[in-house]
């Protein structure tokens, strides 16, 4: 417990020593007085007071001793606060310009944020894209190449591109639709289009197969011959028995034909 006691005195002597050392030493920093260095910022900031030492300005600085005190800087701070005081009303004008452009963007953003035009125009596009896609997908089937529907697939995702690129374009509504329907426009041109190539297609896939078909007409000469064969003979033996008959018959009966 003594041990204690010691040591707990000891520690207070240190703590105290060391905060009395620390006040001497700012109190000296904070009171260490320089004239010289005072009168100085006198003359700069208000032209009140004199330059100490004067020897030493005079032999080094005697231009800037002669003309410090006329030159302060309070004098070019009224001059300056004076200047400055027609500014308030360009200022004021100014803020109310700015306030009410600020006031303009802000619709025009709000403009902007929602997609009204999509809204509108989105379905349409949506429905001949897939219509577009649709006949992209029949012109292997109508005799196409896989290179014609790789060409046509380019298409359509350049129109994907565009509709992706107006969504995230930063512009107003009015001018997003005309470029939804410029789109619109285009897709249904180049529909059209495929539409006619895929025509020309099936025409020309039915050609070829009237082409290369092969019609075996069956060879009837001999059955028609014999048909008129066999009727030439019956007329023949027709009229050969007639002459024999005509007249009168064994009985004396006169047959007339």
């Amino acid at each position: 417990m003594r041990k204690y006691i010691i040591y707990l005195k000891s520690m207070t002597f240190l703590l105290g020593l060391i905060v009395t050392i620390q006040v001497k030493a700012q109190s000296y920093v904070t009171y260490n007085h320089d004239e010289a260095k005072m009168n100085q910022i006198t003359v700069q900031e208000i032209g009140a007071g004199c330059l100490t030492p004067d020897l030493y300005y005079w032999a080094f600085h005697n231009s800037y001793r002669n003309s410090a005190a006329s030159k302060n800087k309070l004098t070019y701070r009224a001059l300056a606060g004076v200047s400055a005081y027609p500014q308030v009303e360009d200022a004021d004008s100014i803020e109310a310009a700015l306030t009410k452009r600020a006031e303009i963007e802000a619709l025009n953003i709000a403009d902007r944020q929602i997609d009204i035009a999509w809204l509108a125009e989105g379905s349409k596009i949506t429905d001949k894209l897939n219509a577009f896609q649709t006949n992209i997908n029949r012109i292997v089937s109508a005799g196409g190449s896989i290179h014609d529907k790789d060409r046509w697939n380019d298409y359509y995702h350049i129109f994907q591109c565009a509709i992706k690129a107006t969504q995230d374009a930063y512009m107003p509504n009015a001018q997003r639709k005309k470029e939804y329907l410029a789109i619109y426009a285009d897709i249904t041109k180049q529909n059209e289009t495929l539409i006619a190539y895929l025509v020309q297609l099936n025409k020309k896939a039915k050609t070829a197969n009237l082409l290369s078909a092969t019609y075996n007409k069956p060879d009837h000469r001999a059955a028609i011959a014999t048909a008129a064969h066999n009727r030439w003979r019956d007329a023949g033996w027709g009229n050969n028995g007639g002459n024999s008959n005509s007249g009168s018959n064994t009985n004396g009966i006169i047959i007339q034909e």
